[in-house]
């Protein structure tokens, strides 16, 4: 298994606990809000990691084997809406004050982002790790 996979294996469960700290703290407290902002660097750097080092060698790969063009066609929008509605999530909440809608766009996120950690975990990083130049060596 590749030491990229690993990493953002260890990072899924990084975030999912970091999920699971804010909801136990409450999202609609200063603490549990602060728990998620203190996590976005991390949190997007995971996506970004998986944007330009993983996926970029599976789009590569689904053009010699269809079961990896058809599994990365049928997740891709999924992936990608994340990636996207995460930048937006910490764009509209990241200075200022919550607004009314918060705590149903955390809910929201916090869902699509762990639809994608199964999605990930279950079908891509499976390809992933049968693929002869995914390198140790990738961030």
């Amino acid at each position: 298994m590749s030491q990229l996979v690993d990493a953002l294996k260890a990072e899924h469960a990084n975030i999912a606990r970091i999920l699971g700290r804010v909801v136990e703290l409450g999202i609609e407290t200063e603490e549990g809000r602060k728990t998620l902002m203190a996590a976005k660097t991390g949190l997007l750097a995971h996506l970004e990691r998986e944007d330009k080092h993983l996926y970029p060698v599976l789009l590569e790969a689904a053009r010699d084997d269809d079961i990896i063009a058809d599994a990365l066609g049928f997740l891709h929008e999924d992936i990608v809406g994340v990636s996207e509605a995460a930048l937006r999530f910490f764009d509209k909440y990241g200075d200022g004050p919550p607004g009314d809608e918060f705590a149903d766009d955390f809910q929201a996120l916090a869902g699509a982002l762990t639809q994608r950690i199964q999605k990930e975990e279950s079908v891509i990083y499976k390809m992933a790790e049968n693929i002869d130049f995914l390198t140790d060596g990738a961030p």
